[in-house]
């Protein structure tokens, strides 16, 4: 478990792009469940859409990609620092299976499929209650920047 005081000692995100509230449980090298509690307080409502509000699918995938890089660095056992970013590197078969509103609990369930050369392959999911949100392959890797 990694309350939001842990989780931005991992991520560099910062309102309002930070979309993990709490990781629920993480296995590293396996799987990691988090959440993201969705409120009418979001910046994206406003314009996303004003008369019936419904989180971006790109940012449900950030969110999966920011659970992703946490389950990524326990697995390396690493905390990233300024000289290193962790990147979108492919997203494959998303799917978006249902709309995301003001007061859902996103649940992110991201499994490792395959680390090869320091890219990382994810099957991810994001459900709301037992129905699945949205549902893609995604690809990450941690890079050194000057």
């Amino acid at each position: 478990m990694m309350d939001i005081h842990q989780i931005l000692k991992q991520l560099p995100h910062r309102y309002p792009i930070l979309l993990v509230d709490r990781v629920l449980s993480l296995e590293p090298g396996v799987r990691i469940k988090a959440i993201k509690n969705v409120t009418i307080n979001e910046p994206f409502f406003t314009g996303h859409f004003p008369h019936r509000p419904v989180m971006p699918g790109v940012l449900m995938l950030e969110a999966l990609a920011q659970a992703a890089a946490l389950l990524a660095f326990e697995t390396m056992g690493v905390t990233p620092d300024e000289s290193s970013v962790y990147y979108f590197a492919g997203i494959d078969g998303a799917r978006f299976k249902r709309p995301v509103e003001p007061g859902d609990q996103l649940i992110l369930e991201v499994a490792l499929d395959r680390n090869k050369a320091g890219i990382f392959r994810f099957d991810a999911r994001a459900l709301v209650g037992d129905e699945v949100a949205v549902e893609a392959q995604l690809m990450c890797a941690m890079r050194k920047i000057a």
